[in-house]
């Protein structure tokens, strides 16, 4: 409550979930209703966001998109999280040819720029919704790992540590209940940054043609199909990129917000 830009940010994020979440059961238009007497009808009460080139509302089809378009991002940062910290941790934790292996294929994947990686897995496994958030996760994978297995090098020699390893714990419980809960912190604050990548990615993706496949919308699509005739109808790729700016934001916010709270430094200084 104290950190104002992490409560911002919390409020953006959770009002945008929401809307996600109950907005287009509240719209009386479906994201694939076409009026053909209101094509690129501009913003007005009936439609807040206008309508696009078949007349469908603009507002309804971008809340339906946000929704498909965050929820595959989630899944992929939570997919990225969770195996990227446990490659991490074993590689920090065992080190030697462990470490030596695990980090060489990480490095690996680091060498391709990752809008680049995305668009060619893409185009070799199909354009689904699984193989959209594989490769998102696989684009950040290397992120969580290198994270896990710098924090896991911190404290493996800490007191705590060898203590479990003294009472004959197993390798794997002591990752899993000593060191995991103590590199929570970072591993929490990348995965809000990774959020904000993700939604990114995924715009891109749709943007192109490479990620979600029509008649489902999302915020990406949407903002390619306004760019055809983004001269007569402005608001089309106006307001969906709007939309995803306000995720952007919130989420950023909330990025920040949770640094300074798992950052000593910063918490002794305010």
């Amino acid at each position: 409550m104290q950190n104002r830009t992490g409560m911002v940010g919390l409020l953006i994020v959770l009002i945008v979930a929401l809307a996600v979440l109950i907005g287009p059961a509240l719209i009386p238009y479906g994201p694939e209703d076409m009026d053909f007497m209101a094509i690129l009808a501009p913003p007005s009460l009936a439609h807040p966001f206008g309508t696009d080139s078949f007349g469908r509302d603009v507002l309804s089809r971008v809340l339906l998109g946000g929704r498909v378009s965050l929820t595959i991002s989630f899944a992929a940062i939570l997919v990225a999280a969770v195996l990227g910290s446990w490659i991490g941790i074993l590689s920090g934790y065992h080190l030697g040819w462990t470490d030596g292996v695990l980090m060489r294929i990480m490095d690996l994947l680091f060498a391709f720029p990752s809008f680049i990686l995305a668009m060619l897995l893409m185009v070799l496994f199909g354009f689904s919704s699984v193989n959209i958030i594989a490769a998102i996760a696989l684009d950040y994978l290397p992120i969580f790992a290198r994270i896990a297995r710098n924090t896991t090098l911190l404290i493996r020699e800490e007191p705590f540590i060898q203590a479990s390893r003294l009472m004959g714990r197993r390798p794997s419980a002591i990752m899993l209940t000593e060191i995991l809960p103590n590199i929570s912190a970072p591993i929490l604050v990348q995965a809000s940054v990774g959020l904000a990548f993700a939604i990114i990615l995924e715009a891109g993706l749709s943007f192109i043609g490479l990620g979600v496949q029509p008649p489902t919308p999302s915020l990406g699509g949407i903002m390619s199909d306004g760019r055809e005739y983004f001269s007569r109808a402005p608001w089309v790729l106006t307001m969906s990129g709007m939309a995803i700016s306000v995720a952007l934001l919130g989420i950023n916010l909330l990025g920040d917000g949770l640094r300074d709270l798992t950052d000593p430094k910063l918490r002794e200084r305010a």
